[in-house]
This record gives C-alpha cells, structure tokens and sequence, in this order.
C-alpha cells in the first residue's frame, strides 16, 4: 500500500493510500476533527465513488475494529500454535477489585502480571489500544494478551 500525506492550510491533513489492487482512500482531517473518507475505485477518478464523513468516536471504533481489537481473524494453523503460548482474553473488572480506580500505568498490569492490555470494552465504547493514564472503572473488561499463567494472574487482580 502507498501512502502519502500532505497538510491542507487552514482544513487540517490529507492521507491518501492507494491499495495493491489499484484503489484509493483518502481521508481529510479537518482541524476541527472532523474525518471525511472518500473512496475511488480509480486512482485517476475525478469524483469519489462514495463519501463517508466520521465523527471521532465513529473514527475511533472504525480503526478499533480495523485493528482486530474485538476479532481478529486467523488462520487456523496459526492460531493452533499461537494457543500453545499466547491467549487473548476477556475479563470483566469487580467492583472489589484492586484495579478500581487507578490507571493502567499505576496498577503495574504489565509489570505484575506480564499481560499487555489491548484494549477496554466499557458498556457500549470499546476503546482500543488505551493510553496508560486510562483509569481503569468496576464493570470493564479488559481485552489482555499474555500466557495462561499470566492471564489467571489478571484474573485475580480483576477480582475474578
């Protein structure tokens, strides 16, 4: 895929990408953040075939789920071997739990338990990939990454 970006004085930036199958997205970020997506099933098209515009949550859960944060697809004979060491998770914090409260970076997840934290499902939001300062709410599954050991270490923090 290419990709080129350019600043548009005064509207924001435009990211253009052309697919290996000679197709084009274009996405304008507008200063305001605003996203407007355009798609040409020709590179050389005059008019976009169709126009999406995205509010910033509707961008943000469009590359949540463009980033496999709640399904990845995998072939099978890798997702047997992937098993063997690395599991992804689903584990909903209690409202007892120790995590309750605190950020990702002041829990120590990583660091107590191994486990790399993907992203956090709170009621109808998924917010992928979470920045370490996401304080972490009772009710919220945490999508982690890790071996069984590490996983059951979650677990327990979780209040599981």
């Amino acid at each position: 895929m290419r990709v080129r970006s350019c600043d548009l004085p005064g509207i924001g930036k435009r990211v253009s990408m052309t697919t290996s199958a000679g197709q084009m997205l274009v996405l304008i970020i507008h200063h305001t953040g605003k996203k407007e997506l355009y798609f040409f099933s020709r590179p050389d098209a005059d008019e976009a075939d169709f126009t999406v515009v995205l509010t910033n949550e509707e961008a943000r859960e469009l590359a949540a789920e463009l980033l496999g944060v709640t399904y990845q697809p995998v072939p099978f004979d890798k997702v047997q071997a992937f098993r063997k060491e690395i599991m992804l998770e689903w584990l909903e914090v209690q409202p007892g739990s120790l995590l309750v409260g605190k950020s990702i970076k002041q829990s120590q997840i990583g660091s107590r338990t191994g486990v790399s934290i993907l992203g956090i499902i709170r009621g109808d939001d998924v917010i992928a990939s979470p920045v370490a300062d996401e304080l972490i709410q009772a009710g919220d599954i945490l999508i982690g990454a890790g071996r069984a050991e590490e996983i059951a270490s979650l677990e327990e923090l979780c209040g599981n």
